[in-house]
């Protein structure tokens, strides 16, 4: 194995490690028990990542980064902006029923524990996850909606209004509060929203 081949497979490691102690033990998560858990040391995580930190803010990107590459291939070009939002939604609703998909909002919950308790990993956490919601924002930007072609700024605008509304959502779904909430129900919700002037009809510097 070379050295390239070792230092990937120790991150690797790692980020699997973090998964399982993060998404248990939230900001009380000890450094000690994430690198023994991967069978390394402690400078194993300085040495990749700098800090605990860093091995949180990588597991998030780490996280994100297959999510929207699904999503992207959910969403293909030649859609008008209700078309995409309308497929994304039933993306979203389809991944509240996927295996991990209580794992995943546990660990969506506990970081947010961590970022209130942490305002450094906060701010941290923030831009690893704007960085990815732009991938999504360009997914709806460029595309037509009501004789007009939706902006890269309006675009942001409904991608933080939809993360908000499928977050919620998916809490409902998982935790029993939504039973009539299935993938047209999302569709619709979602289409809702993104027909509203309010929101797509101008940039937010247009007034």
């Amino acid at each position: 194995m070379t050295r390239a081949e070792t230092k990937e497979r120790n991150r690797r490691a790692l980020l699997n490690a973090a998964f399982q102690i993060v998404s248990r033990d939230g900001y009380r998560a000890r450094l000690d028990e994430i690198a023994e858990r991967a069978g390394l040391t402690t400078g194993a995580v300085y040495s990749l990542f700098g800090s605990k930190n860093g091995l949180v803010v990588a597991l998030v990107a780490d996280y994100l980064r297959p999510y929207y590459a699904e999503v992207e291939q959910a969403v293909p070009d030649g859609l008008d902006l209700l078309e995409a939002v309308d497929a994304f939604a039933r993306h979203y609703r389809r991944s509240c029923d996927a295996p991990g998909a209580r794992s995943a909002m546990s660990l969506q919950i506990t970081l947010l524990d961590m970022a209130l308790h942490d305002p450094d990993l906060g701010a941290q956490l923030v831009t690893a996850v704007r960085s990815q919601e732009n991938h999504l924002a360009a997914l709806f930007a460029g595309r037509s909606h009501h004789g007009s072609v939706v902006t890269s700024q309006q675009a942001q605008r409904l991608t933080t209004a939809l993360r908000a509304l499928f977050v919620g959502l998916a809490q409902g779904v998982t935790l029993g509060l939504a039973p009539g909430a299935d993938e047209q129900f999302f569709a619709d919700t979602a289409r809702a929203l993104a027909s509203g002037l309010s929101l797509i009809g101008h940039d937010a510097d247009a007034s």
